[in-house]
């Protein structure tokens, strides 16, 4: 192994070079990994477009302490390379990553709630990343990666684990009724997190073309397409009742709002997609039919990650999604992409090729 590397590094805004840098050092507790596939995210494209919004480009972060450009990269797998003994993983063994990293010790952490941790920081958008050959991470933060299921396929691990996290936190049950607005990649994943914890009845909601057609093979109990007439659609759908539940997961402009006008009285709205521009929302329709909104962050690595592997490697989700698997400089390109709306799936980096 060598001391540099190759890794993407965000400086700014439209501003990302693919550069050698060192490799990092493992600290005790840490394990090494050899990266062999990292995902491009809607952050990621944001912090491309508009940034920087997150990444602390000229402010220390508050906990890693890190400060400057910083390599990319929080949905990535790979090789371990070295780890401790204690670690639980050795040599050659294949682990995704959760990304983010917990204290173990706040309020949220001892609920359980380890996402919303009050030290919470993440590799690539609080330190450097996995959009590299290398990188060293926690060991609590990993899970084994399944034998059987290919790189390609666990690169998605992460993403799915959190629209497994989204829909535990969408409160459907059994028996309900489900609206999700949008079918990409991140909705694509909440529909398999829905069908692998509930028994809903589910309507997409999207344009025609592929991603209408890849909803339905997902599993979709019924897709329809945006427009005036939506609200009659998806009573149509649904016999002619309101949903219990509306999920927001395409960050489109005034589809919060949506959200909020398709569900039932006394029902659930979860948002998950991130607009560019701060919404706008009816308060007084809130408040008058007490609809619960509720909002969903990332994932509960301990709860979301090793289910995720295993839909995976069951074939239920993956191959569907991924679009690509480009090298590293291609990387500019697809976030402009990404950012702009025309990726249909997910792309992959592999940073040897």
């Amino acid at each position: 192994m060598t001391d540099t590397m190759r890794a993407a590094v965000y400086h700014a805004d439209h501003d990302i070079r693919v550069t050698d840098v060192p490799v990092p050092e493992r600290a005790p507790g840490e394990v090494l990994i050899r990266i062999t596939r990292s995902g491009l995210c809607g952050t990621d494209a944001t912090e491309w477009a508009v940034g920087p919004k997150i990444f602390p480009v000229n402010t220390p972060h508050r906990v890693t302490g890190h400060v400057g450009p910083m390599v990319l990269g929080h949905e990535f797998i790979g090789e371990v390379v070295e780890a401790d003994a204690d670690s639980g993983f050795a040599p050659g063994d294949r682990v995704a990553s959760g990304a983010g990293v917990w204290c173990g010790e706040c309020a949220r952490c001892l609920e359980g709630r380890t996402n919303m941790c009050d030290r919470y920081w993440t590799y690539g958008l609080s330190t450097d990343g996995g959009m590299a050959g290398y990188v060293s991470a926690p060991a609590k933060i990993l899970a084994r990666i399944p034998e059987g299921l290919s790189d390609d396929h666990a690169g998605l691990a992460q993403p799915l684990a959190v629209g497994i996290h989204a829909a535990r936190r969408s409160g459907a049950q059994d028996g309900d009724r489900v609206v999700i607005i949008g079918a990409g990649a991140i909705a694509s994943f909440v529909l398999a997190g829905l069908q692998h914890l509930v028994d809903v009845e589910t309507v997409v909601v999207e344009f025609p073309g592929p991603k209408q057609d890849r909803a339905r093979r997902f599993g979709a109990t019924h897709v329809v397409s945006p427009g005036e007439g939506l609200a009659a659609d998806v009573a149509e759908a649904l016999g002619g009742v309101k949903p219990d539940v509306v999920i927001e997961a395409s960050g489109a402009p005034g589809q919060l709002a949506t959200a909020v006008s398709l569900v039932r009285d006394g029902g659930r709205v979860l948002a998950v997609g991130l607009p560019k521009a701060k919404p706008e929302l009816d308060v007084h329709s809130v408040v008058f039919r007490e609809i619960t909104i509720d909002s969903s962050l990332a994932h509960v690595c301990d709860v979301d990650l090793a289910p995720a592997l295993d839909i995976l490697a069951e074939g239920v989700v993956g191959p569907e999604l991924l679009e690509a698997v480009l090298p590293l400089e291609e990387l500019p390109a697809q976030l402009e992409r990404l950012a702009s709306g025309k990726l249909e799936g997910k792309v992959l980096i592999d940073p040897w090729a």
